[in-house]
């Protein structure tokens, strides 16, 4: 490279700063920097809120204090239901006069279960720490004027996922109000409450509304950053399917000693399915299974290079020696995936186990589906001598067939990839850019799930998934957390989406 154009370089991206400094996302920093304990107050409030499936109490709770958020807003905001024992739809609408696009800002308000034995502390009682460490001391942040740590983390169930996105939305709403500055956009926002259960009334409650859900683009309001912790767009996510495998071995436990090597132990037959299916760099064996695989883009495979390289730091960081496969972190989730989630088999005592359990979760891309995945799973099983059952053997079963494996499916859902070059996509991109005030992490496809294709398919409408989350906020496990630089960048970030975004 010349060094003209290194200076040229430079240059532009100073200016790029000095720009961002003087325009909109600026002064939306400003404005942030004056309102930090306001901001991480609304966001330990709805931390609080216990909005998880086993407690429908707190996840009616939280539709209602959204609701109400949105409609203090000036937003015409109500509750959307499938079903009266279904959790409501948060959704809300805000015209903006001389607005020619319309787009749908869409979060989930519910979170993973949790196991409080778990937790360092209470889950629905956020606190913040200095560290990522949940066992370092806590921070009096009430006390404390801004600004504040942005390395600090607050931690508590759904903090980061999602409702950091929740309230990145509504400060960076309440920031372009406070600057006197209109929106860009019509403005539609859909917060579910039942995604961490698989969305199954979504596809319905898109049917029932689709006049009222009509717009130019949905932005998806999840999923973690890229590790490199720049600021992220994804232009899709994989799909899903879950499979719990149960291996069936004697009628009850029998003594280890007396019988191992002659009774079959479902556990090892469980490992063995396990083999059958997958090799150890993570290739799926199943004859075929690539067929159905839509291949990148040069687009695709040029924004994957682009990304700054964290497979060194993530080896120190999970403490790793190496990866499964050759490829880097994420081309490797560009791939169909067959994931281990849980094994489990006996107890304490030296037996041989009635049944052993095998829970998989295959992730999808375009274009393969649930029902052709399923298929070719049990064809490779019962070609490989498996006893493909969908229910309890009966004795005629057991006395007769050997390799008994029940497979219990969930219904799963398809991934989706969309046009990265498309004028809202390029459009979508030079916001975020000017947010940033720099480059953004382009990533074809999120390597988790989300149903985007319901959006897609059902209303015929784009989606582009915007994720503020850091990628180490232990999602769905124990001591989530939310880092504070993620929550300030994620302001800035919607604040472009809703009050500069053109195409």
């Amino acid at each position: 490279m010349t060094k003209q154009r290194v200076v040229a370089i430079v240059c532009a991206i100073a200016c790029m700063a000095a720009n961002a400094a003087d325009g909109l996302v600026g002064q939306v920093r400003q404005w942030r920097l004056g309102h930090e304990p306001v901001v991480v107050q609304q966001l330990a409030d709805f931390t609080a809120i216990p909005s998880v499936a086993a407690d429908a109490s707190g996840l009616d709770s939280m539709a209602h204090r959204l609701q109400a958020e949105l409609a203090q807003r000036g937003f015409k905001a109500r509750l959307l239901q499938a079903s009266p024992d279904a959790p409501a739809v948060v959704y809300g609408e805000l015209d903006t006069p001389g607005a020619s696009r319309t787009v749908v800002f869409y979060a989930h308000y519910d979170g993973q279960p949790v196991n409080r034995a778990e937790w360092q502390a209470d889950p629905f009682a956020p606190v913040l720490h200095s560290t990522p460490d949940p066992k370092s001391p806590p921070v009096d942040w009430a006390k404390l004027r801004p600004p504040f740590n942005p390395e600090w983390r607050l931690f508590g169930r759904a903090v980061s996922d999602d409702k950091s996105s929740i309230v990145a939305f509504l400060q960076a709403f309440d920031a372009l109000k406070a600057l006197g500055h209109a929106p860009s956009v019509n403005i539609k926002v859909f917060w579910e409450g039942e995604e961490e259960r698989g969305s199954p009334h979504l596809a319905d409650l898109l049917r029932q509304n689709h006049s009222l859900l009509a717009a130019n683009l949905w932005l998806i309001g999840d999923g973690p950053m890229h590790q490199s912790r720049q600021r992220t767009l994804y232009f899709g996510a994989r799909g899903s399917l879950d499979l719990k495998a149960t291996v069936y071995g004697p009628l009850r436990p029998l003594h280890s000693g007396h019988y191992g090597n002659w009774v079959p132990n479902p556990a090892y037959q469980a490992a063995e399915l396990v083999m059958d299916l997958r090799a150890p760099d993570g290739s799926i064996r199943i004859p075929g299974f690539d067929r159905d695989v839509r291949p990148l883009t040069a687009a695709e495979q040029g924004a994957i290079k682009a990304l700054p390289p964290v497979e060194s730091s993530l080896k120190r960081e999970f403490g790793i020696a190496q990866s499964e496969g050759s490829d880097g972190l994420t081309a490797s989730t560009m791939r169909p995936a067959l994931n281990v989630v849980g094994l489990q088999a006996g107890g304490p005592a030296r037996a041989i186990p009635a049944t052993a359990e095998a829970s998989l979760d295959f992730r999808l891309v375009p274009d393969q589906t649930p029902e052709r995945v399923r298929e070719q799973v049990e064809k490779r099983l019962q070609d490989l001598g498996w006893t493909v059952l969908h229910a309890e053997p009966d004795a005629a079963t057991r006395g007769s067939k050997s390799r008994l494996v029940r497979l219990d499916w969930n219904h799963g859902y398809p991934g989706y990839r969309g046009d990265m070059s498309s004028p809202v996509s390029r459009a979508v991109l030079a916001t975020a850019e000017r947010a940033a005030a720099g480059p953004v992490a382009v990533l074809p496809m999120m390597g988790g799930s989300v149903p985007i294709y319901l959006f897609t398919e059902t209303l015929d409408v784009p989606a582009i998934v915007l994720p503020i989350a850091n990628h180490d906020n232990n999602q769905h496990a124990a001591d989530e957390n939310a880092r504070l630089q993620n929550l300030w960048d994620g302001i800035e970030t919607y604040a472009g989406m809703l009050g500069d975004l053109h195409w």
